[in-house]
């Protein structure tokens, strides 16, 4: 087996001019699945959140999707058209769900004077709301084996034919045909809902993704649009910034998904990496999602991109949520067990919810359990290995957010705290099944440190006595508590009266 290659995340820029100085690096997921700005765009929304992301010690911002989508709320995941980012009048609007191009560049613009770089979302492998019905053959497959077939081929009538006719020919010229897909999910003829493998002559095979990226002109207009998006959302702002702005941070419908699934394009995803990197430099941020909890299939992926991306810790996510639904039974010593931030410390991009995890997302996967939410944050946030992402439902929570009414200002503490404590060696005190902390031995720039506990316990299972002896203070989460002398022994008691206590150095 060929060795690993560098890790990604040493090998990626992960902020602006403070990361390079030395701040700790952080990403936020800034949207939720139905989030609005209200009177305002969401891109107007997100440029007045930049100082405070700032302060808070944001370096990276994942944005939705900015492409047109198949309707005017649409949240961008219904791809219609990738190259209208808000500029033509199609599919019922001008501006998308998240506002107008114009608002996109200047809200990236602000970003980028205050240090944080910009991630967008990006949906390759299929494309919804399309403008005429086309005829072709088609073979039904099996809703749940797509290599199963259910029949032969016969004549059906799909959406396929997509026109652009806002947009016309501007930026490109590709009209797009049932040629340009390998298969739909309806028949008009005899208005049957199911999977349709397209079976024109020459196709090989069945394919997990929708969109043909063999084809050439398919092909090539993805490349195009790879390069050109970074270009008209960067060098619009300043032609003297190196771009870093994702050309897709490939959720559940995206690219990393499919080339994941489909060994033989994984050539494909590395030349638009390359491509787009030759064109906009080699530190270009990639991260890919691969939904599955074994870690051993996330390490297979890194070895088969290698340094090329990160990729989203699955395995901690399901780990947290299985400790929120168990609560005080959950044994946290194990906590990070089969992570890929274990595993692969510098290729792992962790967080703790996304859009897709929330109760009404397409995972239900939420970490619910208030307590173990903090915890989460904690461990992702405040230890050195990996690349944090914090949902913007946790931290600049909608009305209708699940999450504990005063959840939101603590996590915004440790987030505080990341960018001003947790830095230096790493002691860990995994010792109680519910009881475990760590401290971070501070460096030369920031020579407090810190000492994280974290607690399982029902507040009606911990006593004044619940804490543990750490060797490193005022409890930044509970101001009120006792301040802890540290005898010369070097051994502190450090309490937690609630689910995670933060002390530094006062």
């Amino acid at each position: 087996m060929a060795p690993f290659a560098e890790p990604a995340l040493l090998r990626m820029k992960l902020g602006g001019p403070q990361v390079t100085e030395g701040q700790n690096a952080l990403m936020v997921q800034f949207f939720e699945w139905d989030s609005t700005g209200g009177k305002i765009s969401w891109w107007k929304h997100f440029e007045d959140q930049v100082p405070r992301m700032k302060e808070l010690g944001v370096t990276q911002v994942w944005l939705p999707p900015p492409n047109k989508a198949m309707r005017p709320k649409g949240q961008g995941y219904d791809a219609y058209d990738l190259w209208d980012l808000g500029e033509f009048n199609q599919k019922g609007s001008i501006a998308t769900r998240w506002g107008t191009k114009e608002e996109l560049i200047h809200a990236i613009q602000v970003a980028r004077e205050h240090g944080i770089d910009v991630l967008i979302d990006a949906v390759l492998n299929h494309k919804l709301g399309a403008d005429r019905r086309e005829k072709f053959l088609a073979i039904q497959v099996d809703d749940n084996d797509r290599r199963i077939d259910l029949g032969p081929a016969k004549e059906i009538e799909g959406w396929t034919g997509y026109d652009m006719t806002g947009r016309g020919n501007k930026h490109s010229s590709l009209k797009w045909s049932h040629q340009h897909f390998t298969g739909v999910d309806y028949d008009h003829i005899t208005k049957t809902k199911g999977v349709f493998k397209i079976a024109e002559p020459g196709r090989k095979g069945w394919s997990h993704r929708l969109i043909r990226n063999l084809a050439p002109d398919v092909r090539r207009d993805l490349m195009d649009w790879g390069v050109w998006v970074l270009r008209k959302l960067v060098q619009q702002v300043s032609d003297s910034m190196p771009a870093n702005i994702l050309t897709g941070s490939f959720s559940a419908n995206g690219l990393v998904d499919v080339f994941s699934k489909c060994r033989s394009l994984k050539p494909r995803l590395c030349i638009q990496l390359a491509n787009a990197r030759n064109t906009h430099g080699q530190q270009v941020f990639a991260v890919g999602e691969f939904w599955n909890s074994d870690v051993a299939k996330l390490v297979r992926d890194i070895r088969a991109f290698p340094g090329e991306m990160c990729f989203f810790d699955v395995p901690l996510h399901q780990k947290f949520f299985l400790a929120g639904q168990q609560g005080s039974k959950f044994d946290l010593r194990k906590i990070l067990r089969g992570s890929l931030v274990q595993a692969r410390p510098r290729d792992a991009c962790t967080f703790v919810d996304n859009h897709d995890t929330r109760p009404e997302g397409s995972l239900v996967s939420w970490v619910g359990q208030d307590n173990m939410k903090l915890i989460a944050y904690a461990l992702i946030l405040l230890r050195p290995d990996g690349h944090p992402c914090v949902y913007h439902g946790d931290i600049f929570p909608d009305p209708e957010s699940h999450i504990g009414r005063d959840l939101p200002a603590k996590i915004e503490v440790l987030c505080a705290a990341r960018k001003l404590y947790a830095y230096g060696g790493l002691r860990d005190y995994f010792t109680e099944k519910n009881l475990i902390g760590f401290v971070r031995s501070g460096d030369d720039k920031h020579p407090g440190g810190c000492a994280v506990v974290m607690c399982n316990l029902l507040e009606s299972e911990r006593t004044g006595e619940t804490g543990i002896a750490m060797n490193v203070g005022a409890n930044l989460l509970d101001p009120s508590a006792t301040t802890v002398t540290v005898p010369s022994s070097g051994n502190g008691w450090f309490p937690c009266s609630e689910q995670v206590a933060v002390w530094v150095k006062s």
